[in-house]
C-alpha cells in the first residue's frame, strides 16, 4: 500500500494539530501503513514533508477553514473529524471527508510607479492561473490608486491572498486569511510557479498590525520600504513640478516674486512651490514609516520629515526621520505591553505620540545638523558638475537605468534623481529620464532595422515596446532583454549611459519625474527641449546598432 502524507493545518490551535496528527499516525499504523505528518501552526511548520513526496496526500484543517492551498492533495479532512473517528477519516468514510475544490485565488500587484511592473505582473499571475486551470482575481495597486478593487466578498470566499509587490501593501484587510507576499519579478517571470510556491508557502495573517501583535507582520527589505516611500511621494513631486512649469510659462522668470502678487501666475507657484514641494519630504518620510510600522508609523515619520526639511536636511534627512520613525515606533510596539481594554489607545495615542518624540529629537539634536551638511555638499557639487564630472554621473545613472531595467538597480538611480527634485537639482531627472526612454525605443527601432536578428512575434511587440518607451516606461524592453540577456542588456546600457551622459553633459533639466515625450511640450518642465530629444534619438541610435551587431539572426522559421 502507498504511503500516506498528511498535512496538519493547526493555526493556533497548536495542541489540537498535534492530538490530531498523533490520531492520524495510530489510524494508518493499525492499517498497516506508513505515513508522515507536517505540522502548520502560527509559530512555524514542524516535520515539513519532501517536496517530492509520492503517495496519498491528505490536508486537515479546521471546519469551516476554507479548502486545501496545494496542488496535489487528495481529500480534505477536518480536525473535528479526525478527532472524532480517525480510522473512519482515514479511510474516507467519515464526516468532514470530501474531494477538494479548485483553490479560490485572489492577488494584489503593485510596484513604486504603479505603471508597468503592476499590469506585468497582474498577467504574469492570470496567465499562470489558467495555466494551472484556477480562477484568480487580481486588483492592480497603480499610480492612481486600486484598479478592480477586491470587494469583501471576494476576500471573505479566497483560499489565499498572492501579494506581488516592489512597495509594503496594506494587509488589514486579510486578517485571518493565508497571504503569501513576493516582489512582482516572480510574478512577471513564472506565474504558474509562483502561485505554486504560494498554495505551499503561504502563512496565516494575524490581526491588523496596529494591534500589539507585531509579528504577524512579515519583515520587508529597508530597500522596499524606501520605495514605499517614493511611491507615495512621486505625486507631490508630479503636481508641484507642474505646477511651477505653468507658473513659469504664463508668468515668465518673475512668477515667483513678490511683485506678481495676485496673478495666476504667482497663484499657480505657491501651490507648486509651497504646496506640493513642501509637501515632498514629509510624504517622503512618513510613508516609508508606514511600510515599517502601518498606520501609527505615519505621523511620526511625517513629523520627522517636516522637520527634515525645515532644517535643510531635505530628502536625505527625510529618508533618516522615515526610518527612526519606522523602525522606532515598531520597537516601542513591541516593548510596550498593555491590557486587553487599554489596546486601542496604543495605535492612536501612545505610539504616534512616543514616536514623534523620539524622532523629533533625534533630528534636532543628532541627525538633522550632519544630514543637512552632507547634503548641502551634494546639491552644491551636482550644481557645480561641468564637463567630464557630469558626463561620468549621467553614463553612471544612465547605465543603472538599463541594467535591470526596473529592478533595484534601476529604481535606486530614480529615487535618488526624484529626491533631488525637493533640492531643486534637476539635471539628474532628465538624465535619468531620457536613459529611462532609450532602452524600449531601441528595441522597437532594432526590430525594423535589423528584422532578421528578430522572431516575427518580438517585431510584432516592437511596435507595443515604443509605445511604452515614449512615455518613459523602461520595463518595455525586458522581453527582448530576457531571451538574450547577455547581448541585449549591454548594448541597452550603452545606449542609455550615451543619453544620460548627454543630457547631464549640456545641462538638461527636468522638473517632473514620469511622463517621458508627453511632458516635454509642457512649458517650463524641460529646459533645452531640442537638446534634450536629440540625447534621447543619439541613446536609442547607439543601442539599436549594438543590438543588430550582437544579436545573432533569428531561425529561418520563427522570422
Amino acid at each position: 500500500m502507498s504511503r500516506i502524507f498528511a498535512v496538519v493545518e493547526a493555526g493556533e490551535s497548536g495542541v489540537t494539530g498535534v492530538l490530531a496528527g498523533e490520531a492520524l499516525r495510530k489510524a494508518a499504523r493499525a492499517e498497516g501503513r506508513a505515513i508522515e505528518i507536517e505540522l502548520r501552526t502560527a509559530q512555524g511548520i514542524v516535520n515539513p514533508l519532501p517536496e517530492d513526496a509520492d503517495g496519498d496526500l491528505l490536508f486537515v484543517t479546521p471546519e469551516g477553514a476554507g479548502d486545501i492551498f496545494e496542488t496535489r492533495p487528495h481529500r480534505r479532512l477536518t480536525l473535528e473529524a479526525v478527532l472524532a473517528d480517525p480510522a473512519a477519516a482515514l479511510a474516507g468514510s467519515g464526516q468532514g471527508n470530501r474531494l477538494l475544490a479548485p483553490p479560490r485565488i485572489i492577488a494584489i500587484t503593485s510596484c513604486p510607479t504603479g505603471i508597468a511592473h503592476t499590469f506585468m505582473a497582474a498577467e504574469g499571475l492570470t496567465e499562470g492561473a489558467r495555466q494551472l486551470g484556477y480562477t484568480i482575481r487580481v486588483e492592480t495597486q497603480g499610480s492612481v490608486g486600486a484598479g478592480t478593487p477586491l470587494t469583501a466578498e471576494e476576500i471573505a470566499a479566497a483560499d489565499i491572498v498572492l501579494i506581488a509587490s516592489d512597495r509594503e501593501v496594506d494587509r488589514s484587510r486579510f486578517a485571518g486569511k493565508r497571504v503569501f507576499a513576493s516582489s512582482t519579478k516572480p510574478a512577471i517571470t513564472g506565474g504558474a510557479r509562483l502561485i505554486e510556491r504560494a498554495l505551499a508557502e503561504a502563512k496565516l495573517q494575524g490581526a491588523p498590525v496596529t494591534d500589539t501583535t507585531p509579528a504577524a507582520r512579515e519583515r520587508a527589505s529597508p530597500y522596499k520600504h524606501l520605495m514605499t516611500g517614493v511611491s507615495f511621494m512621486l505625486p507631490f513631486v508630479v503636481a508641484g513640478g507642474l505646477m511651477i512649469a505653468l507658473a513659469f510659462a504664463l508668468g515668465g522668470i518673475h512668477a515667483n516674486e513678490d511683485s506678481a502678487a495676485g496673478t495666476l501666475a504667482h497663484a499657480l507657484f505657491e501651490i507648486g512651490a509651497k504646496g506640493g514641494f513642501a509637501l515632498i519630504v514629509p510624504a517622503l518620510a512618513g510613508y516609508i514609516a508606514f511600510s515599517i510600522a502601518d498606520r501609527p508609523g505615519i505621523a511620526p515619520g511625517m513629523i520627522g520629515g517636516m522637520l527634515a526639511a525645515n532644517l535643510g536636511a531635505g530628502f536625505l534627512g527625510g529618508i533618516a526621520a522615515g526610518f527612526i520613525a519606522g523602525y522606532g515606533v515598531d520597537g516601542l510596539n513591541r516593548l510596550i505591553r498593555l491590557p486587553k481594554n487599554l489596546q486601542g489607545v496604543k495605535p492612536v495615542l501612545i505610539l504616534p505620540l512616543l514616536g514623534s518624540l523620539l524622532t523629533g529629537l533625534l533630528m534636532i539634536y543628532a541627525v538633522g545638523a550632519p544630514v543637512a551638511m552632507a547634503l548641502t555638499f551634494l546639491t552644491e557639487w551636482l550644481r557645480a558638475m561641468q564637463g567630464s564630472s557630469a558626463l561620468l554621473l549621467g553614463l553612471i545613472l544612465g547605465a543603472m537605468m538599463a541594467f535591470d531595467m526596473g529592478g533595484p538597480v534601476n529604481k535606486a538611480s530614480y529615487a535618488f534623481s526624484v529626491g533631488l527634485i525637493a533640492s531643486q537639482v534637476y539635471t539628474p531627472m532628465a538624465a535619468t529620464m531620457a536613459a529611462g526612454m532609450t532602452p524600449p525605443l531601441a528595441v522597437a527601432l532594432a526590430t525594423r532595422l535589423f528584422r532578421n536578428r528578430f522572431t516575427a512575434e518580438e517585431r510584432e511587440a516592437g511596435a507595443a515596446a515604443a509605445v511604452l518607451g515614449l512615455a518613459f516606461v523602461t520595463e518595455g524592453a525586458i522581453p527582448f532583454a530576457a531571451r538574450d540577456p547577455l547581448r541585449i542588456i549591454p548594448a541597452l546600457m550603452a545606449g542609455s549611459a550615451t543619453a544620460g551622459a548627454i543630457s547631464m553633459a549640456l545641462g538638461v533639466e527636468l522638473k517632473v519625474p514620469h511622463g517621458g515625450l508627453f511632458v516635454l511640450p509642457i512649458p517650463g518642465a524641460v529646459s533645452h527641449v531640442v537638446v534634450y530629444a536629440g540625447a534621447i534619438l543619439a541613446g536609442t541610435l547607439v543601442s539599436a546598432l549594438l543590438v543588430g551587431l550582437l544579436k545573432r539572426p533569428a531561425t529561418k522559421a520563427a522570422a
